[in-house]
């Protein structure tokens, strides 16, 4: 997936300024790919000048004019045919996974530290998508079209991360148990 993608899906669900964009990527659509402001200002302009995207400009006082972007005819028709078209599973490729493996036994103590660490990290960003879909959606058996869509990725973030810390749970607790014996 490009970032062209990813913004493109964000602008589709509402328009809004390269600032509003970067708060959107750091509240939603950011906890599933990640993006600079820097990056999210680039490839705004790069878009605008393929048309896939379109800005109009507001005037403010004492700032620079800002653009409210929105996406055109052919940005929809460029992330249809992208949504259309086949795609590669993701696998897992994790840094921590190789750090497993490759440990020695001299390793241990400060590799249990490393997972007890990711484990918490996962288990808080569990804990964060769950406070998400509690207050977002109250009753997901009555959603339909982009908020089902909104909610069915959130809950995917939910059995992911819950997962990673369920494995995370069960490294530490063997490794742990490696650590004392002789």
């Amino acid at each position: 997936m490009a970032l062209e993608h990813a913004i493109l899906v964000s602008l589709s669900e509402r328009s809004g300024t390269g600032y509003q964009l970067t708060r959107r990527f750091d509240r939603s659509i950011g906890y599933f790919w990640r993006a600079t402001h820097q990056q999210i200002y680039r490839t705004l302009a790069r878009m605008a000048d393929q048309g896939l995207v379109t800005f109009a400009e507001q005037p403010q006082e004492g700032k620079p004019d800002k653009k409210v972007y929105s996406v055109t005819d052919t940005g929809r028709a460029f992330l249809s045919d992208w949504i259309a078209a086949a795609g590669t599973p993701t696998y897992l490729r994790d840094e921590l996974a190789v750090k497993i493996r490759g440990a020695t036994p001299g390793d241990l103590p400060a590799l249990v530290d490393e997972i007890r660490r990711h484990r918490d990290a996962h288990a808080e960003r569990a804990e964060l998508y769950r406070t998400m879909e509690k207050l977002d959606y109250s009753d997901p058996s009555t959603l339909t079209g982009h908020a089902l869509q909104q909610f069915l990725v959130l809950r995917g973030g939910v059995v992911l991360e819950e997962g990673l810390v369920g494995w995370l749970d069960e490294v530490h607790s063997a490794l742990s148990r490696d650590l004392t014996q002789p």
